[in-house]
């Protein structure tokens, strides 16, 4: 069997070593930058659903969060019928970061998937959602505390 996560993994790491670098200059590191983007397209987004949406721990999740809201990425604001829920919007600074950030993914994406045809692109998106979609459940059922039988 090939070791496609082997691949996977050198590119994620790539990539995340390049945007650590690159969004530097905005204070934003370790991944941060992961956490704003996913806040500013889901606006009102509360916690355990981002961290569900980019697979962390709650406390992973937790620290991320902290950082942004004290650099004035983002602001938390209290759900009006329930005040211990918090959903989570990027601030003004958080949405000018993002438009960088995004900027900066649509030109990843573009290196990545040069001398690629629109078919192989359609393909390759299909088969990463279906691996995201099989690993999912171990996921969830190791981050409720169990472990897998190898």
């Amino acid at each position: 069997m090939e070791d496609v996560l082997r691949d996977i993994g050198v590119i994620a790491r790539a990539l995340d070593t390049i945007a650590n670098i690159e969004f530097k200059d905005l204070t934003l590191t370790k991944g941060q930058y992961l956490y704003l983007v996913r806040i500013y397209e889901n606006e009102g987004i509360i916690p355990e659903r981002l961290a569900e949406l980019i697979k962390v721990d709650r406390t992973t999740l937790s620290r991320a969060i902290n950082k942004l809201e004290k650099n004035n990425f983002i602001e938390k604001r209290a759900d009006k019928q329930n005040r211990k829920i918090k959903h989570l919007y990027a601030t003004n600074k958080g949405k000018k970061a993002t438009f960088f950030i995004l900027k900066e993914n649509k030109y990843s994406n573009e290196v990545a998937l040069q001398n690629f045809s629109e078919e192989e692109i359609h393909l390759l998106k299909t088969l990463l959602v279906k691996m995201r979609e099989n690993i999912d459940s171990d996921w969830q059922f190791v981050k409720n505390g169990n472990k897998r039988e190898y």
